[in-house]
């Protein structure tokens, strides 16, 4: 279901000076309107997605009046200078702590180079009630004519949430070189010369920026890391403290916080990662005293239209206070925001065969049928007919001749191979429904002339949907070589999502090529992290652990699809001596490493030996937690996992929540883990699967914690409660 604008809609127009007769107009229609300024209130909520109520968004408000403009909910506030729409930012504000920074922006926050001046600012507010995947929330969207480009910048804007996005689009012509190469470091001048002031000056599309007050920030940027087939550590942080000089940075996510008094901002710029995006400048922030930027808008000058809106990378500003927690719990509110997380539909324990490298070569109707029997038996929700189910013959194929080439020259390319379902794929659907299991099918786009054939492969995953039901798709093969690709690829993905009334989810694959990586596309679905086999030794679960642990403190663990295998395969690829082999892992414990996100069985269920369903109860009663589990912010505590000490996470949910320890390879038997917890409270400790112990304690110092666990290799999941203050 599309959008729906609960209210009429407010376009502010300012052309020249404004009039007397124009003001009298303008405060007569305020007040008709029942508000202050331009700020509205929802007459009405859409009974799907979140359940928002109209009184939600009452809080957020958009106000331009005496040509400032404010934006604001509960959390946070920013104001601006309206200068015809080119916005120049005056004031942020941490409505929570009261703290406020007056901010020394000279100039617009955005600059796009060889593209001056500003003209036909427009405002238009709207409230848009929620769906099945977004909550209800507020939307600014601003337009104003640069030179002979046009920008429209569209705020978004939610209850409760101390952080505003905003979104970016273009059309018209500039003659600005938008993605310049960077000199390096050691081509610079010598600070002393006067030449120096302008030498290594940043010349590039930035996107938004703030002129903090202040000497003494402290910077902390996260680098993230996909094409997981040939990285395995995901994340890196890189902490500086501003200088009077500026230095470059690249990565999605900045923390800036003041050192004297602990209050900071953050600033995330939704795109893929650095090292795939489009007309990249070298570099995603710029920091100096008295200033932070994000640059780099993933378009160069010369892919403008003249008459038509292209979509632009976006960028997302913040406000925390409260610590290293206070920061991660503010980007994290913002995070749950860009997709409602349905229990029914995105909550998973998904089976998909290709794990097991068979390939193709065992596809077809019999083999789904018992693959359905078994994962019935193991636990599992989802199973997924990964490549080979359909018609066409792809490159991964165990038959030779496949490709990816001129798909739609074969018609049939996406329907059910008639060979191996000569009654399609309507048996092993109804079987799925009666096991209860969701059927979901791996799905390759088209990627000539930048998918061009987006429709055809839209179409083909409608008619899944229409004539079985399929609604999850295992999204593979995506290049995003240019713009016209990332167009025709999100064309795709919506057309699909609106056919299908929002219920659609997609697993996006991130493990190799160019692909939107962890914080673009994030409204669509999952991710699907990692290919990881024992046939080539590339599986260990600590590696896949700190994958996961690492991620989850930037990303919720919840989108995330982390794989365990049946590790009585292949376990003469190890070495005998190896104690950390998948082999030599109780595969619970390797299970219980996805718990916190969605769990995938990577393997054929029906090549499992019988020991491997004693598994099952512990599925079982994992599915009964798990809507609950991901309820929680999810964050990671203990120490980064090396296979051979204590980690885990913990679930956050007001004063309850639940603690997953484990204990590696090593003799000690108990250790005291930093939690999140406050230091002083009493908690209850349930445990809900592994090898816990109820325990009541008193939170100690820092937030520790004192787990035991009876052996190497062993986890606890544990319920938690904070007893009430007296």
């Amino acid at each position: 279901m599309e959008h729906i604008d609960l209210i009429r809609e407010s376009i502010i127009e300012k052309s020249g000076k404004k009039t007397h007769w124009y003001h009298c107009i303008s405060k007569l229609l305020l007040l008709l309107l029942a508000t202050v300024s331009y700020s509205f209130t929802v007459q009405a909520a859409s009974e799907e997605g979140g359940g928002e109520t109209p009184m939600a968004l009452q809080e957020c408000k958009v106000i331009l009046e005496d040509s400032v403009l404010t934006i604001s909910n509960s959390q946070i506030e920013r104001q601006f200078l309206w200068n015809d729409g080119n916005l120049i930012s005056k004031q942020l504000t941490d409505k929570l702590t009261g703290h406020s920074w007056k901010l020394n922006n000279k100039t617009p926050d955005c600059v796009f180079p060889g593209s001056k001046g500003a003209k036909n600012g427009t405002l238009k507010v709207r409230q848009l009630a929620a769906t099945a995947t977004t909550p209800a929330h507020v939307e600014a969207e601003i337009i104003t004519s640069i030179g002979n480009l046009q920008v429209k910048r569209i705020f978004r804007l939610y209850p409760k949430c101390p952080a505003i996005a905003c979104d970016y689009y273009v059309k018209g012509e500039s003659t600005g070189i938008w993605a310049p190469p960077q000199k390096g470091i050691g081509d610079l001048m010598n600070i002393e010369t006067k030449a120096a002031e302008a030498d290594g000056k940043v010349e590039a599309v930035i996107m938004d920026r703030l002129a903090l007050p202040g000497r003494h920030w402290r910077v902390n940027a996260v680098q993230f890391y996909d094409i997981t087939d040939r990285t395995n550590t995901l994340t890196q942080e890189v902490s500086e403290l501003a200088f009077i000089r500026e230095s470059t940075i690249k990565g999605n996510l900045l923390f800036a916080t003041d050192e004297l008094n602990g209050h900071g901002v953050f600033m995330l710029k939704e795109s893929p990662s650095y090292a795939v995006q489009l007309a990249y400048p070298g570099f995603d922030f710029s920091v100096k005293i008295g200033e932070i930027a994000v640059a780099g808008i993933g378009i160069y000058s010369s892919d403008l239209k003249a008459n038509e809106w292209t979509r632009c990378y976006g960028v997302v500003s913040g406000v925390s206070s409260g610590g290293t927690l206070g920061k991660l719990k503010a980007l994290r509110t913002y995070q749950q925001n860009i997709r409602i997380h349905q229990p029914g539909r995105d909550d998973m324990i998904m089976l998909n065969t290709w794990g097991d490298r068979s390939r193709d070569k065992r596809m077809g109707e019999e083999f789904a049928l018992n693959e359905i029997k078994d994962a019935q038996r193991l636990g599992i929700t989802h199973f997924q007919l990964d490549d080979g189910w359909q018609e066409g013959r792809s490159p991964a194929s165990f038959l030779p001749g496949g490709s990816f080439e001129n798909i739609w020259d074969n018609p049939n390319y996406w329907r059910p191979d008639p060979k191996k379902f000569p009654k399609g794929l309507a048996p092993v659907v109804e079987a799925g429904r009666k096991a209860g299991i969701e059927v979901c099918v791996w799905f390759n786009p088209s990627q000539d002339d930048s998918y061009a054939h987006w429709k055809d492969d839209a179409n083909a995953l409608i008619r899944l949907y229409k004539e079985y039901g399929i609604r999850t798709f295992k999204i593979d093969g995506v290049q995003i070589t240019d713009k016209k690709s990332e167009i025709n690829f999100r064309n795709l993905l919506d057309a699909v999502v609106s056919a299908t009334d929002n219920q659609a989810v997609f697993n996006l694959d991130v493990t190799a090529g160019r692909r939107n990586g962890y914080h673009y596309f994030n409204e669509y679905g999952n991710i699907f992290l990692e290919n990881r086999y024992t046939d080539f030794s590339n599986y260990y679960p600590h590696w896949t652990l700190r994958n996961l642990w690492m991620l989850s403190k930037y990303l919720p663990a919840q989108n995330l699809q982390i794989e365990f295998l049946n590790s009585y395969r292949n376990k003469d690829n190890y070495p005998t001596d190896d104690v950390l082999a998948p082999g030599k892992i109780p595969l619970e414990y390797e299970f219980a490493i996805t718990m916190m996100a969605q769990p995938l069985a990577w393997m054929e269920a029906s090549g499992l030996p019988e020991e491997g369903f004693s598994i099952a109860p512990a599925v079982k009663k994992y599915r009964q937690y798990q809507q609950d589990i991901h309820a929680g912010m999810i964050f990671p505590i203990g120490e980064e996992p090396t296979g051979l000490n204590w980690t885990g996470f913990q679930s956050m949910n007001g004063d309850q929540g639940y603690l997953l320890v484990f204990r590696g390879y090593t003799d000690k038997d108990s250790a005291r883990i930093k939690t999140y917890l406050h230091e002083g409270v009493e908690v209850r400790l349930d445990p809900v699967l592994g090898e816990g112990k109820q325990v009541k304690a008193i939170v100690g110092q820092g937030g520790e914690m004192q787990f035991t666990l009876p052996e190497r290799h062993s986890y606890a999941l544990y319920k938690y409660t904070i007893a009430p203050v007296n």
